[in-house]
């Protein structure tokens, strides 16, 4: 049906009257969505591509940032371990020197207590001897004494001084 409707148009010819009104009303159509269609939406395709380039802009600006604060991130945690190392290596040092510290007095308090013992055993052997003396010195005068009292045979004077001597040493 259309397509008779086309065939009757073309045997009739163009219809300049209505081509004329048609081209008018496309030029008008064309000037009214110029002035309230085209303009406004230029104007959103602008706000647009300004607002994808912020948002561009907004993340390069916060990538950068970011790279930035790693950096400095990197930096901290590279210082902290610098001094953690540091305490460490200070902590080794310290302890090294008081475990030389401890052993010298430990020396030193060995050598006191040697010596003291060895003035002690000096002390006490002295006293020993002294108290020898003084018993042999008391056997000595009983033993005289008895001699006097008795004349002994040289037999039974080495007898008694052998029998002085052994109760001075159970003494």
């Amino acid at each position: 049906m259309l397509s008779e409707g086309l065939v009757i148009a073309a045997a009739q010819g163009i219809a300049w009257g209505d081509a004329l009104y048609q081209l008018l009303a496309f030029l008008v159509l064309m000037w009214l969505l110029k002035k309230f269609a085209w303009g406004p939406l230029v104007n959103v395709m602008k706000k647009r591509e300004e607002h994808v380039a912020n948002e561009i802009d907004q993340a390069e600006k916060a990538r950068k940032e970011a790279e930035k604060l790693l950096a400095q991130h990197q930096q901290m945690v590279k210082e902290a371990r610098q001094q953690s190392q540091e305490f460490i290596e200070q902590a080794k040092l310290q302890g090294e020197t008081q475990k030389e510290e401890i052993i010298t007095a430990a020396r030193q308090e060995a050598e006191r207590l040697k010596e003291s013992a060895r003035l002690e055993i000096q002390q006490e052997r002295e006293n020993a001897v002294k108290a020898l003396r003084e018993q042999v010195a008391s056997l000595s005068v009983l033993i005289a004494s008895k001699v006097i009292e008795k004349e002994l045979n040289e037999k039974d004077q080495e007898a008694l001084i052998q029998e002085y001597i052994k109760k001075a040493g159970e003494e």
